[in-house]
């Protein structure tokens, strides 16, 4: 299972957006988490093309795009366009949510499937044939530095559950409150994608990176060895 660190660029300083992504990849980290929101899906407005048009430009890092926006699907080839590496969206956004999985195979990039924390698991079950990728929010989308929620625990191991069930290899990542206490949680549960905004931005960025990255492959080499 390929296990990754992906941090969330909302919580950068964009001042210094660039550099900080230099550190991010000198430290070892080799996916970048780009939040994008419209405002309307969440009440919150991020950025979007222009900003990661910019960073590709400098960037060779893979971008890991979460489009919380509703309907997708007007402009999933521009963020291809811009250098999206995938792209993931929300069940709850999409009017036809496995026709834009399959929109964004055919633009070229890794498709991903996003939930929120009230939204049922067994939704995915028609979608995961589709997707290489599902995102389970641990929080409610729209916002940086929130607490995890613990119901979501199980619905991260639900998915996995799914998934072996029907014989399909896809990557679990988890979005919100991820830190010391919760990185075993979800790990354990069955994440191997893991964003982080706060845990890893803010003052020391190279130590917090580090720090994280120890983390991460402290407990990806616990569970290697339990088999």
């Amino acid at each position: 299972m390929n296990y990754q660190l992906c941090p969330s660029i909302l919580s950068a300083d964009f001042n210094h957006l660039g550099r900080q992504l230099t550190i991010l990849e000198q430290e070892g980290v080799e996916w970048v988490h780009i939040d994008v929101m419209d405002g309307d899906f969440v009440p919150s407005i991020s950025f979007g093309m222009p900003v990661i048009r910019s960073i590709r430009k400098e960037s060779p890092l893979f971008f890991d795009v979460h489009l919380m926006v509703r309907e997708p699907s007007r402009y999933i080839e521009e963020f291809v366009k811009c250098g999206a590496d995938s792209i993931t969206v929300h069940v709850e956004a999409c009017e036809d949510p496995l026709a834009t999985l399959k929109q964004i195979h055919a633009a070229g990039v890794r498709s991903g499937i996003s939930i929120k924390p009230d939204t049922p698991v067994e939704v995915l079950e028609p979608l995961i044939s589709e997707s290489d990728l599902i995102l389970v929010m641990t929080v409610e989308p729209g916002f940086g530095g929130q607490k995890y929620i613990p119901k979501c625990t199980g619905k991260i191991t639900a998915v996995r559950d799914m998934l072996r069930k029907n014989g399909i290899e896809a990557d679990i990542q988890v979005d919100g409150g991820i830190a010391d206490d919760t990185l075993g949680i979800v790990m354990d549960a069955g994440a191997n994608l893991l964003v982080a905004g706060s845990w890893v931005f803010g003052e020391d960025l190279q130590g917090k990176t580090k720090h994280a990255l120890k983390k991460l492959h402290e407990k990806e080499d616990e569970i290697i060895a339990k088999g």
